[in-house]
C-alpha cells in the first residue's frame, strides 16, 4: 500500500459557527480510504466552535499552538459541565467519549491548533453519526 514515495493532496475546509461567522478551518492530516484518521482544527483568536456530539467515535485532543478551553456536557438530559484549558506550552491529551456534547474556544491571542485522532476514524458515510448542539439547547436539558 505504501511501498512507493508520492504526494497526495491534503482536504482543507473553512468552518463556521452557528450564525455562519468563520471560525477557522480544518485540515485532514491522514487518510485511510475515504476516513480521517486524523485531523488539525484550526480556531482563530477568540473563536469558538460547537457544540456537537459523537454517537459512535470517541475524541483524543492535543493541542499544538496556543490556548484552547474545551467545555463538555455529558450525562444528558442531565447535561454536566466541565472544562478543560489545553495549552501548547504544557502538552497534554485529552480523552472525549461518545456522546459528550464538545465546545472548542480560543483563549490565546494566536491561531489555537487542535490534532483529534478520533476513534474509530472519521466516516463521511455516517450521516447521523454527528450531532449539533447549542449551549441554550443543553441548559434546557434537550437530547437529539
Amino acid at each position: 500500500m505504501f511501498d512507493k514515495i508520492g504526494t497526495e493532496p491534503a482536504k482543507k475546509v473553512t468552518t463556521y459557527d452557528h450564525e455562519r461567522n468563520e471560525n477557522g478551518w480544518l485540515l485532514e492530516l491522514f487518510k485511510d480510504g475515504d476516513k480521517t484518521v486524523a485531523s488539525l482544527t484550526v480556531a482563530a483568536p477568540g473563536a469558538f466552535k460547537g457544540y456537537h456530539l459523537h454517537r459512535v467515535r470517541v475524541a483524543r485532543y492535543v493541542c499544538v499552538r496556543g490556548r484552547m478551553k474545551i467545555i463538555l456536557y455529558s450525562g444528558g438530559p442531565h447535561w454536566q459541565r466541565e472544562e478543560h484549558i489545553l495549552d501548547a506550552a504544557t502538552p497534554t491529551r485529552l480523552f472525549i467519549p461518545i456522546n459528550v456534547a464538545t465546545g472548542l474556544e480560543n483563549i490565546g491571542e494566536e491561531e489555537g491548533w487542535l490534532i483529534n485522532y478520533p476513534d474509530p476514524p472519521y466516516d463521511p458515510s455516517l450521516k447521523d453519526e454527528q450531532v449539533e448542539y447549542t449551549q441554550a439547547e443543553l441548559e434546557a436539558g434537550v437530547v437529539k
